[in-house]
């Protein structure tokens, strides 16, 4: 007989048109949780799916017999950061897990494995694939990694762990940030990524309208969390000065040599350049101040329609 952890596990999962593996997903996780755990619930978040995924956690997790399942509907599409927090906020256990997507890669049992490495100290530990990352995640990350200040090192990530302290310190920080794992980084407690090797499985595929927030998100977090904005500018500032120098000694070499030239080329040229470096600044400072508008005035913490407790239930 397994020994139960006396510690009450939260698993927050986020679910976006999910309908042909968030069955099997979240049955899996609740038999982790009822296996391993002595209190524990799952906490969905269902971000204003359109298919039969709200249909089919209410079927699963009306199965679960020692681990309380919850529903959150949100009003209309979230992303997944606004989302997670919403069911963040919502877990109550000691130890929170975060599952990103609603895809299983690796063996149920690494799920234990990281909750275990959290006892040994760890405030947040991530599980990451060893495998080869698409190309723009493989740049976003090497950017990031390379103009932030933290020095945890971000890569993609298939699902975390959160100790209450690591909750309690990112709650005392702004929750309107948008991106979490820039707060964890940022948050000052120990981390610890945890490599696997990932099972043969079908690719994980999103939908239009979460691919586009996606996108926006990544071009969003560099621009806020990291140096590579101010880098930009401050090169095509010395790129200016440069060019700007070697313009006056041409001018004066062509006017002390007597030799006139009619100059459109190279007028053009230097002003096309000009221009180019001022509006790549000006693009730069127009973002920043959107992103601050955007955080200050726009941004909504998040809103849902209602929280379902489904478990123990049974469709009519």
């Amino acid at each position: 007989m397994i020994n139960k952890e006396k510690s009450f596990a939260s698993a927050v999962i986020y679910v976006h048109n999910a309908e042909n593996r968030i069955e099997g997903f979240l049955k899996t996780i609740i038999n982790v949780m009822e296996e391993n755990f002595e209190n524990s619930e799952i906490i969905c978040v269902n971000d204003s799916s359109t298919d039969d995924s709200l249909k089919k956690i209410k079927q699963t997790g009306s199965l679960a017999a020692g681990t309380t399942v919850s529903v959150v509907n949100m009003s209309y599409f979230h992303g997944l950061e606004l989302a997670m927090n919403a069911g963040s906020d919502l877990a109550i256990g000691d130890y929170v897990f975060e599952f990103d997507y609603a895809f299983l890669d690796y063996e149920p049992s690494l799920i234990m494995d990281v909750y275990r490495k959290a006892l040994e100290g760890f405030d947040i530990v991530s599980a990451s694939a060893n495998k080869k990352e698409r190309f723009s995640s493989r740049m976003f990350y090497w950017l990031f990694n390379k103009y932030s200040m933290s020095k945890y090192k971000m890569t993609t990530e298939s699902f975390r762990i959160l100790s209450r302290r690591a909750l309690n310190r990112t709650d005392s920080m702004n929750k309107t940030i948008p991106y979490r794992k820039a707060v964890y980084s940022d948050s000052g407690l120990k981390t610890f990524n945890l490599r696997y090797d990932n099972k043969t499985c079908p690719e994980r595929k999103t939908d239009k309208l979460e691919r586009a927030y996606r996108t926006k998100l990544a071009a969003d977090s560099l621009l806020l969390f990291t140096q590579i904005g101010y880098s930009f500018a401050k090169f095509m500032t010395f790129l200016m000065m440069f060019i700007s120098f070697f313009m006056i000694v041409y001018s004066l070499l062509v006017f002390f040599s007597a030799s006139p030239v009619e100059g459109w080329t190279t007028t053009i040229l230097f002003l096309s350049v000009a221009f180019l470096g001022m509006f790549g600044i000006l693009t730069v400072i127009i973002k920043y101040l959107q992103l601050i508008v955007e955080l200050v005035f726009k941004r909504k913490k998040y809103s849902f329609e209602s929280v379902e407790k489904i478990t123990g239930q049974v469709d009519a």
